[in-house]
């Protein structure tokens, strides 16, 4: 953005502050709430525009500035006058992803995209005007919470975020490892808020995680893509190259609940994967242009590889899905996308702030945007209703004839576990108290079929071995199948 058409944005934002006083003939007329107006035409078509050229507007704006500062009725630093007034600007473009961050809030931003961090390991940003989960990391204290993607925050710690900016909640979200923070979730219009109670943690960020499957006599190779952190490109080649040498005969590249990072870790990993020198991504700048980005791989790689997406996928994320499913040559397999088709970049200011905005929206290799629509799979495969459970939180034992929440999400758990429960709708009827009592024979609990704080903890670690089990996990699986069907 330029400087005068800062300056510009800046004198609207800061005279909107000062809007109740008037300046008529140099001396000052006091407005209250209950006076009159001073008269208009009664048809705004009749008012002329009025045109000012740059030094007007600068002037305009140090106008305001300096008549704030030596005008208002108590006394105001100059910084926080500027801050606001930018923050007023990022507020007009309306854009959920662009934002101005203080100089605590631009480090703790830069932090998120090193190798480790302290908070719940999340991605959060605006959706429909409310604070909201853009994806929980793989294993991180949001994802063992059961936070899912576009849970609406409308609180933190008992405290009401409505008109918070998303790093200012962010502020509030992270802390020491071993803290906890209670959040109170809108999980669609239908749904009461409930809270989750989540105990930080240091984040440590592996980029890329490598694992193999062997099924019929195939050895399938997976490389889980967790997060698009500075050295993602370095780290995924050196274990796709050591994958390749121990003779792999199929890959699975797993983007599922990676909320994205930088741009230049998607293109660095399509020069791997897409063939024929086929395009990654096409970026789409504010002044029309399009600029795209071809895979530097000339021949297809000797093996199928498939992609593994979800609706945690995000950014970067769909960007390598994208091109995965546009090349022609790969299939995607699970749910569609989360839908983030921009580009943002942080411009550093000279003290520490930044400005995050959104410079560019991408398009992929067959010019299709998703924003706000996502990447859908060739092969659609939803997992089990527990994989989406909410961490329990009990305060008082639940017992029979009772109804709730926690109820709900108890029953879907035990039917997870292959505990014989018919009916999850939240009512403690007769079989739930047996599954209950059945599972706290086999776990050593006090077998009193009443759900407590000890069942409830015990019940949501089974869940969470149960899912991280890779048996248990129905769109890797597929994937696996798919991979061996076409090494054959």
């Amino acid at each position: 953005m330029k400087i005068k058409q800062l300056f510009f944005t800046l004198s609207v934002m800061v005279i909107i502050a000062v809007a109740a006083i008037f300046f008529i003939n140099d001396g000052i007329q006091l407005g209250g709430a209950n006076e009159s107006p001073p008269a208009t035409n009664a048809d705004d078509s009749d008012v002329p525009d009025v045109i000012l050229d740059d030094d007007e507007l600068i002037e305009k704006f140090e106008t305001a500035l300096t008549t704030i500062e030596n005008n208002y009725v108590s006394e105001v630093e100059r910084t926080k006058l500027i801050e606001g007034a930018i923050n007023g600007m990022v507020e007009t473009l309306e854009d959920p992803f662009s934002d101005y961050m203080d100089v605590q809030s631009a480090a703790s931003f830069q932090e998120s995209l090193s190798s480790h961090f302290e908070g719940i390991g999340a991605e959060v940003g605006m959706v429909d005007g409310y604070v909201s989960i853009i994806s929980p990391m793989r294993e991180s204290p949001a994802e063992r919470a059961g936070l899912l993607p576009n849970d609406a925050i409308l609180e933190i710690d008992g405290e009401s975020i409505e008109g918070y900016s998303v790093n200012e909640a962010v502020q509030l979200i992270r802390g020491e490892g071993g803290t906890e923070v209670i959040l109170t979730i809108q999980r669609g219009e239908q749904n009461e808020p409930f809270d989750v109670t989540i105990e930080r943690d240091r984040i440590q960020v592996d980029a890329v995680r490598a694992d193999t499957f062997e099924v019929d006599g195939q050895v399938i190779g997976r490389l889980e893509i967790t997060s698009f952190s500075e050295d993602v490109g370095t780290q995924f080649e050196e274990l796709l190259q050591e994958l390749e040498e121990d003779g792999i005969d199929g890959l699975i590249v797993d983007v599922r609940r990676n909320p994205g990072g930088y741009l230049d870790g998607a293109q660095n990993i399509g020069n791997l994967l897409i063939p024929d020198n086929k395009p990654i991504v096409q970026i789409e700048h504010s002044n029309g242009s399009i600029e795209s980005y071809e895979s530097s791989l000339d021949e297809r790689k000797p093996y199928p590889i498939v992609g593994l997406i979800n609706e945690s996928s995000a950014s970067a994320s769909e960007i390598l899905a994208a091109a995965l499913k546009e090349s022609g040559d790969y299939d995607l397999v699970g749910k569609t996308t989360f839908g983030k088709g921009t580009v943002q970049k942080s411009i550093r200011m000279t003290d520490g702030s930044a400005l995050k905005i959104t410079t560019d929206r991408w398009l992929t290799a067959g010019g299709n945007t998703i924003d706000h629509e996502g990447v859908e799979p060739t092969v659609e495969v939803d997992q089990p209703e527990y994989f989406y459970a909410v961490a329990l939180s009990i305060e008082e034992p639940y017992e029979r004839d009772q109804v709730s929440d926690q109820i709900a999400r108890t029953q879907s758990m035990l039917e997870g576990l292959d505990y014989p429960i018919e009916r999850t709708d939240g009512y403690f009827d007769e079989q739930t108290e047996t599954a209950v009592r059945e599972f706290q024979e086999d776990h050593d609990l006090d077998e009193t079929g009443q759900l407590d704080e000890a069942t409830a903890q015990k019940i949501q670690e089974e869940i969470q071995a149960h899912i991280r089990d890779v048996e248990n996990d129905a769109q890797l699986n597929r994937a696996i199948e798919l991979a061996v069907e076409q090494a054959s």
